[in-house]
């Protein structure tokens, strides 16, 4: 449960907007800071929506035995919505708008001046579910998992999906100028490919869920 949570949570971290405001705020007046802050947005919104996934879908009773095949139909389904919007993208022409392009003009604003007051509040909107980090929490809301072992999936998946916040903050502390200097190169790379990125995420997660429920309902 946890690992296949885990690689769901990782495909869901691979996000360009994400690395491009850390480089923002890491390359700021106060970048510990304001990294920092942006860090607890991540976390906190991350750790919040996990819970109430999660919530949500054992309230059903979907983690019990007797709802085995609602269980693997739910994820069927995530994992087949994923798969389609992965093949709709991959369609689109190459002219069209990043899928991060809405939220980055009001991101560009938010992070114009970096303060830690703004930085927590982006930190909220842009870690804010999208359908991967929803199908992470999936796998560990249908495992029949106790509460012990459900408290630590949830955090590792928490940890890995705000991964590239803590990890560039973590190497600045270290070495700022390399961190800022390669982080910026980087963050050029991923933004010209930003959309590639989101195509293989999507179809890699959604061929990964579907199997995953295509196999439970057989084996029921």
């Amino acid at each position: 449960m946890i690992l296949q949570a885990a690689g769901l949570a990782l495909l869901a971290a691979l996000s360009p907007t994400t690395l491009l405001v850390s480089a923002v705020y890491l390359g700021s007046a106060r970048p510990r800071q304001v990294a920092v802050a942006y860090l607890a947005g991540a976390i906190i919104m991350s750790l919040v929506m996990g819970v109430v996934v999660i919530a949500i879908l054992r309230s059903t009773g979907l983690q019990h035995n007797t709802q085995r095949p609602a269980r693997y139909d739910l994820r069927l389904g995530l994992g087949l919505l994923m798969i389609a919007a992965g093949v709709v993208l991959a369609r689109r022409k190459p002219k069209q708008p990043d899928p991060d392009q809405a939220k980055q003009g009001l991101i560009s604003r938010m992070i114009a001046n970096p303060a830690p007051g703004s930085a927590f509040a982006v930190g909220l909107l842009l870690f804010a579910p999208g359908i991967t980090f929803i199908a992470a929490v999936q796998v560990i809301a249908t495992a029949n998992a106790s509460f012990e072992l459900t408290t630590v999936a949830i955090i590792v998946v928490v940890v890995i999906n705000a991964l590239l916040v803590w990890l560039p903050l973590l190497v600045h502390i270290f070495a700022p100028d390399v961190t800022t200097r390669h982080l910026t190169a980087f963050n050029g790379w991923l933004r010209a490919n930003g959309n590639k990125i989101l195509i293989v995420v999507l179809l890699v997660g959604g061929l990964i869920i579907a199997i995953s429920g295509i196999l439970g309902i057989a084996s029921g």
